[in-house]
């Protein structure tokens, strides 16, 4: 799905992201798609905000297996800024900014920074969520 890289654009992605799951047989209030809500909206946060070119969108991914123990969804958020790569970095008690990669290491199986596919301009950012696993599990 492809979004306008502002404020508004990041709250849809991850409405479509909670929705998808929900249909998908991840019900809202489970573990997965709380885990998987909350990952889409820090990175597509960052894409808006540090990955964004103006008249350019950017664009979520989302892959789900059938709702089973042990399964990965998959979150991709990719932007066309690749000169911007994002970098884990631990923010000070008082600053107000600095944490969704933290959250996103914490709350993911794994996740990483990779080109676009298909040879588009820029970068993806993408990350891993273990169905078997609650918010609560990671924190």
């Amino acid at each position: 799905m492809r979004f306008t890289s502002t404020p508004r654009g990041a709250r849809l992605a991850r409405r479509l992201v909670s929705h998808r799951l929900a249909a998908w047989g991840y019900p809202y209030d489970s573990g997965p798609n709380e885990t998987t809500t909350l990952i889409a909206s820090e990175l597509a946060a960052n894409a808006v905000r540090h990955g964004r070119v103006p008249g350019r969108d950017f664009h979520v991914r989302l892959i789900a297996p059938p709702a089973s123990p042990g399964a990965v969804i998959r979150i991709e958020v990719s932007d066309t800024r690749a000169e911007k790569l994002p970098t884990l970095t631990t923010a000070g008690p008082d600053a107000e900014t600095g944490r969704g990669l933290y959250l996103v290491s914490l709350l993911a199986e794994r996740w990483a920074v990779s080109p676009r596919p298909g040879g588009a301009p820029g970068k993806a950012v993408w990350a891993e969520v273990s169905t078997g696993s609650k918010p609560s599990d990671s924190c």
